[in-house]
């Protein structure tokens, strides 16, 4: 299991180099890939969540949900697996930094910014195409690679969703549903859009607000929903305007305020319907 492992001992084909951290509910690991001579990340599940079904059918979702998509601004799996009880996950190693670390740096020009959410929109866009909301977009879930490629991580949240064959209108298709579990609140609480607070069923617009709290703090440093507590914060998400981009940073272009606004709105039918809507507006600025 994940607690087992040795620094420079073998699991499966992955010879350990050391470990990076913890991601989800997995350890994660450098590792060489003995066969195809590469390295890799390998996250294995926590050997203490191990017996818990619930979280093993997340972990493997998780990794069924990555594979299921090949898109540059998303992390790509490598391979599934089971080794001695413990199920892992081969991805591509991403050199780079979490957005969270990139904004706590202070360093970042609006262009760069712009650039940034850009790519999380498309990558975004591809899930949601496959039938796929991530359900935790957040700024430790974007990695910015040394070259300023972005990759978004972690979809131990998602969940593959049934989408219909057979659309009535042009706009039906847009609008294509994508159903989770009612009344189940997954996800970190200061990301969450109104409708995920509920408890109720979501779909890719869920994603768009997440993704409009992080654009938020990244042109302000500020968060636009906040509490004392958990319960706080999401009162807050549910019923608070938070103050307009250019009240906190006037410097900023009215567009950019009208495109966050718009990600924000709490009424899923006053929001963007789609990502591309989105990545358009973006693109535009």
């Amino acid at each position: 299991m994940a607690g087992e492992l040795v620094i420079g001992g073998s699991f499966s084909n992955y010879r350990i180099v050391s470990k990076i951290g913890e991601g989800g509910m997995g350890e994660v690991y450098l590792a060489n890939d003995t066969t195809l001579e590469r390295q890799v990340a390998l996250k294995v599940l926590l050997a203490e969540v191990a017996n818990d079904e619930d979280r093993v059918q997340r972990f493997v979702r998780e990794a069924k949900a990555a594979s299921a998509l090949n898109h540059p601004n998303i992390l790509t799996v490598f391979e599934v697996g089971t080794f001695d009880g413990a199920q892992y996950i081969a991805t591509e190693l991403i050199k780079g930094k979490t957005l969270r670390d990139l904004m706590r740096s202070g360093s970042m020009s609006v262009n760069e910014a712009l650039r940034i959410a850009l790519q999380v929109s498309a990558a975004l866009g591809a899930a949601h195409l496959a039938g796929i909301v991530h359900r935790d977009i957040k700024p430790e879930n974007i990695m910015v690679r040394e070259d300023g490629l972005v990759k978004v991580l972690d979809f131990g949240l998602a969940k593959l969703t049934e989408r219909s064959a057979i659309t009535a209108s042009p706009e039906d298709a847009t609008r294509a549903q994508f159903n989770t579990q009612p009344g189940l609140i997954m996800g970190t609480v200061a990301y969450m859009s109104p409708e995920q607070a509920r408890g109720n069923e979501l779909d890719a617009r869920s994603d768009i607000f997440s993704l409009g709290i992080v654009m938020y703090e990244l042109f302000t440093g500020k968060a636009p929903f906040t509490g004392d507590s958990q319960m706080d914060v999401i009162s807050s998400i549910l019923k608070d305007e938070p103050p307009s981009l250019r009240q906190l940073s006037p410097s900023l272009p009215r567009q950019l305020e009208r495109i966050v606004d718009k990600t924000l709105r709490k009424d899923v039918d006053h929001r963007y319907q789609h990502d591309k809507d989105l990545e358009i507006d973006l693109e535009d600025l």
